[in-house]
């Protein structure tokens, strides 16, 4: 399938792609589903109460990543690109009280959060660790219910279609995107830079002609800079903001106090020449302090890697020499096109490959993007890539207490400062390397494979397990 920079860069509500978008868009969904069969004359009007139950992944961290929240304010009609909060929150309270809800374009149902939405803390559903059910009951019998999986950045599949989708992996990707009029369609890093080179292209123009195809040129450059305009009002809004993160763990925002102590320090003999480094670690800690709030942001290519990316453009729009709007365009497009090759080949979930396929594939998105908007020809691009990716590899997913905040904020800085390193590093060199992407790519999704459970969102080992004693 073609994956557009839309589709890698969504714009939605923390504090996880996978726990609370994907939910949300997975309730919605539903919800269209009963509307369509009360159209061929289901008996709605004999729906007592709506049940959810969340397995896997979902159900050992759903409470910290508030899965529980937006599978409800899904059933309510929210969706993620264009939640109004102060409304959510006031209608979250008044379920509270009056335990009942009327969908759009439904009748009232029964629905008490406490009873109604089920963690199942067994065994995970056979085909995806982020399964969920939704099912409308009436007075004798379950009267329909779906099962979706959320597979990773906001993705949602129902389970036919995600058995779909593993039976026809195999088709020839060139063959699918051709019909549907793609001009550039790449499946692997290495038919990027074949057709790149056969066109005279880099990355960035492949990728826009891709997009332009469907969208046109008005309305995709109209759609990514409301991306970077959403990415850094979040980058604003998180250097602005004091105080704890809700949760239980009492983390305490740093972004803002740091970014002070920085914007003071410009400009003295006392500066380090590591200060780089501090600015793309603000950057990104800002981001991901509002997404473990529960604030807007953009999935970069998740919600739990939503600070490297952004980080990365406003570094590079703030600190780099001859940086240009323009160049804002060519990272996100660069970005998203190797973002869409790891999410094809292996995996953007850490439900599924451990941080490694979220971080690890976001430092890689940003390397690339950074490379190219300095420059970079697409083998120095697809090398930055690589050289990202590479150095993130068995990195595990273990968010202490399922929060989205140790370490995953500043996880997130380190990935920006892995991803400008990367790029420079390829820079420097001719494109030529050892190690292709692609087998990055494999060796990613093999490790993501072999790794135990424990070690992949479900908070069950590593340093979610290993917390102070005092």
């Amino acid at each position: 399938m073609f994956l557009s920079v839309f589709d890698i860069f969504k714009i939605g509500i923390g504090p996880s792609s996978s726990h609370t978008m994907g939910p949300m868009t997975a309730a919605v969904a539903f919800l269209r589903t009963l509307r369509q069969m009360g159209e061929q004359q289901l008996e709605l009007n004999e729906i007592d109460q709506i049940e959810v139950t969340l397995y896997g992944s979902l159900a050992f961290t759903g409470k910290g990543h508030a899965t529980d929240r937006a599978v409800i304010l899904g059933l309510m009609g929210f969706e993620p690109h264009n939640l109004d909060l102060s409304h959510a929150e006031k209608c979250l309270a008044d379920l509270n009280v009056l335990k009942r809800i009327t969908p759009p374009g439904l009748p009232e149902i029964a629905f008490d959060p406490d009873v109604n939405v089920i963690f199942d803390y067994g065994p995970p559903l056979d085909l995806h660790s982020n399964g969920m059910k939704l099912c409308v009951v009436g007075a004798r019998a379950v009267i329909f219910e779906e099962t979706y999986y959320s597979i990773g950045g906001g993705f949602v599949m129902t389970e036919a279609e995600l058995v779909a989708s593993e039976r026809e992996g195999d088709i020839d990707l060139h063959r699918e995107q051709e019909i549907v009029g793609y001009p550039y369609p790449f499946g692997s890093a290495a038919e990027m830079l074949e057709m790149g080179k056969a066109a005279g292209l880099t990355i960035a123009e492949m990728k826009r002609a891709n997009e332009a195809a469907v969208l046109g040129e008005e309305s995709l450059t109209r759609r990514l800079d409301d991306v970077w305009q959403v990415m850094n009002a979040c980058i604003e809004r998180g250097l602005e903001k004091d105080g704890e993160l809700p949760g239980g763990l009492q983390v305490k925002r740093r972004a803002r106090a740091i970014h002070q102590r920085l914007l003071s320090s410009t400009g003295s003999n006392t500066q380090q020449p590591h200060v780089a480094n501090d600015w793309l670690s603000v950057y990104a800690m800002a981001v991901n302090e509002e997404n473990a709030a529960g604030g807007r942001v953009v999935t970069s290519p998740t919600n739990g890697a939503a600070g490297v990316v952004p980080a990365v453009i406003r570094y590079y729009v703030d600190h780099c020499v001859g940086a240009t709007r323009d160049g804002v365009d060519t990272i996100l497009l660069t970005a998203a096109a190797v973002g869409g090759l790891i999410k094809h080949n292996a995996s953007i979930s850490g439900a599924e490959c451990g941080c490694q396929a979220e971080v690890g594939s976001a430092s890689a998105m940003a390397a690339a993007g950074l490379c190219a908007a300095l420059g970079g020809s697409n083998e120095q691009i697809e090398n930055a890539a690589e050289i990202a990716l590479e150095h993130h590899l068995g990195m595990t997913c273990d968010p202490v207490k399922g929060l989205v905040q140790v370490p995953c904020i500043e996880r997130n800085g380190l990935g920006a400062i892995k991803a400008v390193s990367a790029a420079s590093l390829a820079l420097h060199g001719d494109g030529s390397h050892f190690m292709p992407l692609d087998n990055c790519i494999e060796t990613m999704r093999q490790t993501g494979a072999d790794m135990r459970e424990k070690y992949k969102e479900t908070s069950l080992g590593g340093l979610a397990v290993n917390l102070p004693e005092c």
